[in-house]
């Protein structure tokens, strides 16, 4: 008898019995059974048990084995009363959701900022999991700040005299933004933030009820000038910027404006909250230092995350301040989620000081560059009736001007339909945008798609209405 061969056959058999019988019918015997379908009774007796934990038997100690009681055909559940009860919520729009979902695979994906597989440090990270998965120690409590190791190693990044005792470790540069906009500040507290700026420091913002004060910026970054005479206004507290290759438009902030916006900061007794997100992407000569490196008084929180270099599934961020400030964005930060995995901070240590780390930044650094020049020129070949106020030295965005008769949003939806994602730049700005904009990524697309890409946005343009 052979059970293996006989079992599937069996299974499929018993199924067709039980879904001819009415509700509550006891079954044949198990003795019956075996010779029924020439199984062991071990056999019979795990057949059983799986369509009973299927839920299409039932098992009356003593008295059998019989039919489930058929269920009532099923209502369709009905969740309308969640409207009432949920209310409305500022800030939680689909723009960054759309953002952050992964490409579909037939289709050429510039919306995003995620690397895609081919440039991330696979190996360096498969070496550094295979460790920290060993080390008894990735699976117990840290401090909360984190890991010691891994804070000293972004301190000793920014310089200007920080130490690990500055640093947060945090889930990632997303949870960083939400824990200050929500810790620093109070539901109807204005934030400053330059305009266009990433879509993500938006929703978290909105999410924690702040009033969004946008201060203008041009290829040199924020206009100083624009952002002291907003601080006077609104007596805000807090301003987000992106010194380095800001999202979406790439600029990065002159040397002079350097010095007036610490300026501005400090004579208001304001913070500013630094998102290096680009720290390790410049594609030319070395950017400028970070702000926070030229503030010894606590005004610059600074914020350098991981998942752009290295992998998204990376969420590991580093969030260093001086004073009472540090103080209540570790207790904020316990209150949201304790502490951030240990394994996953010994994961991004072994990778970030790994002999391989600086080789493998200096050929992301060169696919980077190649792509962005191929696609600067593709654009310059196709797309005539654009154009880009910034190339940028470093990132791995470009900000698209678009005609003045085409709607940002109809001009993406009309590329998806041929098959390339984009981000419209409307989600980009805290209030009306002065024009129409498309953000284009050249993180995930190689150079052949990002030239196919592009051919296919001048079709979508020229459908434009």
């Amino acid at each position: 008898m052979n059970d293996d061969s006989n079992s599937s056959a069996a299974r499929a058999s018993l199924e067709d019995l039980i879904q001819s019988l009415p509700p509550d019918t006891r079954l044949p015997s198990y003795r019956e059974l075996q010779q029924r379908y020439r199984l062991s009774p071990a056999t019979v007796q795990r057949l059983l048990a799986d369509l009973s934990r299927r839920g299409l038997l039932v098992t009356r100690q003593g008295n059998g084995t019989y039919t489930a009681p058929r269920r009532l055909a099923a209502v369709a559940p009905d969740v309308s009363w969640q409207t009432l009860a949920l209310g409305s919520r500022p800030g939680l729009g689909p723009d960054l959701e759309h953002l952050v979902e992964p490409a579909p695979a037939d289709t050429i994906g510039m919306a995003g900022g995620f690397l895609d597989e081919r440039l991330q440090p696979l190996g360096l990270l498969a070496q550094a999991t295979a460790r920290a998965a060993r080390r008894p120690q990735g699976w117990s409590r840290l401090p909360t700040q984190g890991l010691p190791e891994l804070r000293a190693h972004f301190a000793a990044e920014v310089g200007g005299g920080l130490t690990a005792q500055n640093v947060l470790i945090t889930s990632g540069g997303q949870a960083a933004l939400s824990a200050t906009f929500r810790h620093l500040c109070a539901p109807g507290d204005p934030v400053i933030m330059e305009s266009p700026t990433y879509v993500g420091a938006l929703v978290a913002a909105r999410a924690a009820g702040l009033v969004l004060v946008p201060v203008p910026a041009d290829k040199h970054g924020v206009l100083a000038g624009a952002l002291a005479e907003a601080l006077a206004r609104t007596g805000a507290r807090l301003v987000y910027l992106q010194p380095r290759y800001a999202n979406p438009a790439g600029a990065v902030l002159d040397p002079q404006r350097r010095a007036e916006v610490l300026d501005a900061i400090g004579r208001h007794g304001a913070f500013l909250l630094e998102d290096d997100w680009m720290r390790d992407f410049d594609l030319g000569p070395p950017s400028p230092p970070p702000l926070a490196s030229a503030d010894d008084d606590g005004h610059v929180i600074y914020l350098r995350s991981l998942s752009k270099p290295v992998a998204p599934g990376l969420r590991v961020a580093g969030l260093i301040a001086r004073g009472p400030a540090l103080a209540r964005l570790r207790r904020g930060r316990i209150s949201d989620d304790l502490f951030v995995a240990p394994v996953l901070q010994q994961v991004a240590l072994d990778v970030l000081t790994a002999p391989g780390w600086l080789r493998h930044l200096g050929s992301l650094r060169r696919a980077l560059r190649e792509r962005r020049d191929a696609l600067v020129a593709a654009i310059a070949a196709s797309l005539p009736g654009c154009s880009l106020p910034v190339v940028p030295a470093g990132g791995v965005h470009l900000w698209l001007r678009l005609p003045d008769h085409c709607s940002d949003a109809d001009v993406a939806d009309l590329a998806a339909a041929k098959g390339v994602l984009v981000s419209p730049g409307r989600g980009s700005f805290a209030a009306e945008p002065p024009g129409s904009y498309l953000r284009l990524s050249y993180a995930a697309a190689e150079v052949p798609a990002l030239v196919k890409g592009v051919s296919m946005l001048a079709e979508a343009i020229a459908a434009c209405p």
